[in-house]
């Protein structure tokens, strides 16, 4: 585990949530862009402290980022693919070679260490199958550290749900 996945359970695990922060940070996954007015209008608080709320939420780690979910097509990565992959070996230097891979690579848009009968689950999204072939043969075929993956292709998004 890294440091910062530590640091950030641990941050977690002593955070104190009230209904207010929850209801804020609710209404802050599906639009960041929310006006500190109408969050208040919306959770019963006063603009000042919807404002003091989401700042101690962002220096105490709750909130961990402010992004902009682009839609894939129009970066040129309209196809969206899940993976499971299996390794050969989890001893911490293989961990860490298979993670500093996946970093490097800018179709990973997500990657989680699981438990169960694969390793990883990653989050890919590639400009056609071509290009997840080429993915593939650089990064399983050519590891002989992966046993084995699992192609996931995304036929569509269901709209409407709370991003991760």
């Amino acid at each position: 585990m890294t440091d910062f996945v530590i640091w950030r359970a641990l941050m977690m695990k002593n955070a104190d949530l009230d209904d207010f922060d929850r209801a804020l940070l609710d209404r802050l996954r599906a639009n960041n862009q929310t006006p500190a007015r109408l969050l208040a209008e919306q959770v019963g608080l006063s603009e000042s402290a919807v404002l003091r709320r989401v700042r101690n939420l962002r220096k105490n780690g709750v909130i961990i980022a402010d992004v902009s979910v682009v839609h894939p097509a129009v970066l040129g990565t309209p196809l969206t693919i899940h993976v499971l992959v299996s390794l050969e070996r989890e001893g911490t230097a293989a961990l860490d070679a298979f993670e500093r891979k996946l970093r490097a690579r800018e179709e990973v848009q997500g990657a989680w260490y699981v438990t169960g009968e694969v390793d990883f689950v990653l989050l890919l999204r590639v400009r056609s199958m071509e290009a997840y072939a080429t993915f593939t043969r650089e990064m399983f075929h050519d590891d002989p550290n992966v046993a084995s993956f699992r192609t996931i292709v995304t036929l569509r998004e269901v709209e409407g749900l709370r991003q991760p």
